[in-house]
């Protein structure tokens, strides 16, 4: 069958829109087509060869959603027809995959950034020669086979527009605050950076009841927004130091940071305001082999913890339905940080995400998945 993808023929190259061929679902499979689909900053990473190398050519997206076309014959989940979010890729038989902790799947890396489904092969080519899939779906296309494991179902109503972050942005920023730190009513939470994954932790605080929420940037009009999706406080660094005033909004240190930036400043700096017994987690897309230097008494006698998060701790399973609930009742405004633009101007839709313009870039495919 004949597509329509976004292919990534080289490191800092625009997205070029070309015909690629895909497969048809194996029995484990369905053919989904794209209605709508999230950028991140990892897609542009991952082509630009910042994290892993993944060969080129290749079609990126990792946050689709869509309906599906065809289903194969084991498939079980879905039919033609449902509509769904596509997630990461894990094996599911693995220590971490039977513990309900896909996100640390024992073969992630393989089945998600190695360019195949983690056997070798992938379902796009071109004149016979393989186009490398990204995290199981390469949802930068009008149609996508996945594994029915890196599949939810969502309502027939539901808005696959607001939906398709749930694939990553959610995921990582949402269940990071509610699955890893497990933030409770009450407490304080500082988050740095605002951008997609830290302004949906950001809303996921404000869902749980958190009670101080610091949201800390250099872009004073996403700290705007960061008050206006309900942080208590905010602190722009270039103006005034971080820890100074972390103390003098708690006193004694916040309960959680979460630091989405990948900076090694930032991330420091993220411990050292933790209150005692506090925890700081982290993620974002850090290259092997960077270190960063924490004050080890600070650390040990405050009882602190200091822990890296891959995708929330999600198991899509159980987390994206929850999640899909909140947005469709208007808990979790994610339509605040979503700007909307046709597949044809990917390319003006990742210049903007990487100049800071648009904080969520969605795609929607319209005629072109028709």
């Amino acid at each position: 069958m004949k597509i329509t993808a976004a292919v990534a023929r080289g490191v800092g190259l625009p997205m070029s829109l070309e015909n690629v061929d895909i497969e048809e679902p194996r029995a484990n499979e369905v053919l989904v087509r794209m209605v709508a689909t999230g950028i991140c900053h990892t897609d542009m990473a991952m082509r630009d060869h910042k994290i892993y190398p993944i060969p080129h050519p290749s079609v990126l997206g990792h946050e689709g959603a869509g309906i599906v076309v065809r289903a194969g014959r084991d498939v079980t989940k879905a039919a033609p027809g449902d509509r769904v979010v596509l997630s990461f890729g894990s094996c599911g038989h693995c220590p971490s995959c039977a513990a309900h902790h896909p996100s640390y799947c024992h073969h992630f890396n393989e089945i998600n950034f190695y360019g195949d489904r983690g056997d070798g092969t992938t379902p796009l080519s071109q004149n016979g020669a393989p186009v490398s899939l990204f995290q199981t779906q390469s949802s930068f296309a009008t149609h996508a086979v996945c594994a029915e494991r890196n599949i939810i179902v969502v309502p027939s109503d539901a808005s696959l527009d607001l939906m398709c972050p749930l694939g990553c942005a959610v995921q990582t920023g949402a269940g990071g605050i509610i699955n890893s730190l497990k933030v409770g009513a009450g407490q304080s939470v500082a988050i740095f950076g605002t951008g997609s994954v830290g302004l949906c932790a950001l809303m996921a605080a404000k869902m749980v009841g958190a009670g101080i929420i610091i949201a800390i940037d250099v872009v004073d009009q996403r700290l705007a927004l960061a008050r206006e999706l309900g942080a208590t406080h905010t602190i722009n660094p270039s103006r005034e130091s971080i820890p100074d005033a972390v103390r003098r909004i708690t006193g004694n240190g916040v309960d959680f940071t979460f630091e989405t930036t990948a900076s090694m400043k930032l991330l420091r700096q993220a411990t050292d305001v933790l209150a005692p017994r506090g925890i700081c987690g982290f993620v974002g897309g850090i290259p092997a082999g960077t270190e960063v230097t924490l004050d080890v008494e600070h650390m040990m006698v405050g009882g602190r913890t200091f822990r890296g998060i891959i995708l929330g701790d999600s198991d899509p399973e159980i987390f994206l339905p929850r999640m899909t609930t909140a947005i469709a009742s208007g808990k979790f405004p994610i339509d605040k940080i979503i700007t909307r633009y046709p597949f044809e101007r990917i390319n003006d839709a990742i210049a903007d995400c990487e100049a800071g313009r648009t904080v969520k870039a969605v795609l929607e495919f319209g005629a072109a998945a028709a």
